[in-house]
């Protein structure tokens, strides 16, 4: 039965965050804000808001592990998806095509990533108020980072006669996006209880079922609209969708403390997770390191050096934590 409530609940959330995911694109769209600005911020934010929202119901069924699983979990499959994005898209290299336009938003991931790792890891209980110092600076960095991200956007000029006529309203989506998130807010809790459940009876542990499981189920709508970006030739979408989707998730670390009123939520979790966090840093440096170099030779002419090195990192990194029982 739990698996049943689980399958639901997952299948609930991937449809809703993908229409947050729509309604982002047409908010976009009348906005008048740019494909590079959107895939980062506002569409990784909506892509991102069932593993925030699963982390604050974590918190209210003290599973802290479950949330940081979740977090980093979700940060990997995102740079493992870049691996998949060169698999399916055998003609064209498209990540070459946007690489140094993402530089920065890989380069703010990376920030983020070590950043949160390093606060896990030096586990000082500096604090203002409820709140941890090392939470509110990875939530200053972020905001810092956006308003860099913004200065380096160039928002499109598209005039209204050239816009589909098809194209719902602002009004319209602003109000399919409020409610897409209400749905999600409902779903979340019992996707967090089945996953606890589903931990206690496999004997792996909340944590590495939120590093394995939850965290590639709250990525899927990513896997989507991703997916759905390249096949339209949004490739800016595509690729800062994920990479900001990392960003994203490392400022959601940094707001679930002030959900936290009974301490410090870095301070919370286990210090293994650090382990964690670095493969999801190491992942993120390999999706921007492979994507600058200027490397066009593909394995049996089926894959890229750099996306199957991604491939065996992320497999492999699941294997080494598995290996030592991190969150088990």
């Amino acid at each position: 039965m739990v698996w049943i409530e689980f399958i639901l609940a997952s299948t609930i959330l991937v449809v809703t965050a993908m229409q947050l995911a729509k309604y982002s694109d047409v908010i976009a769209i009348r906005t008048r804000l740019g494909g590079m600005f959107v895939g980062t911020l506002l569409l990784a934010g909506a892509t991102s808001l069932p593993e925030f929202l699963t982390m604050i119901n974590s918190l209210s069924q003290d599973v802290p592990n479950l949330a940081a699983g979740n977090m980093f979990g979700s940060n990997m499959f995102n740079m493992f998806m870049l691996a998949l994005l060169d698999l399916t898209n055998q003609n064209k290299r498209i990540l070459r095509q946007v690489a140094m336009k993402h530089a920065l938003t890989a380069g703010l991931a990376i920030l983020l990533i070590g950043m949160a790792v390093f606060f896990i890891q030096l586990d000082a209980n500096w604090k203002l108020g409820w709140l941890g110092v090392d939470s509110l600076l990875i939530i200053a960095v972020y905001l810092g980072g956006v308003r860099l991200l913004q200065g380096n956007t160039a928002p499109p000029v598209i005039e209204e006669e050239h816009l589909d006529p098809k194209l719902p309203s602002l009004r319209k989506a602003l109000l399919g996006f409020g409610f897409a998130t209400l749905i999600l807010v409902i779903v979340a809790p019992t996707l967090v209880a089945t996953s606890a459940q589903i931990a206690e009876i496999t004997g792996m542990g909340t944590g590495f079922i939120g590093i394995l499981l939850v965290g590639m189920i709250t990525s899927l709508p990513e896997l989507v609209t991703t997916t759905s970006a390249v096949r339209m030739g949004a490739y800016d979408l595509a690729v800062g969708n994920l990479f900001g989707s990392n960003i994203f998730n490392m400022f959601a670390l940094g707001l679930t403390d002030i959900f936290m009123t009974s301490g410090r939520f870095l301070g919370a979790i286990d210090p293994v997770f650090a382990m964690v966090g670095m493969l999801s840093l190491l992942l993120t440096a390999l999706g921007l390191i492979g994507n600058l170099a200027r490397l066009e030779r593909r394995i049996a002419n089926i894959i890229e050096i750099d996306a199957l090195l991604l491939i065996i990192v992320y497999i492999g990194g699941l294997w080494l934590l598995y290996s030592r029982g991190v969150g088990v």
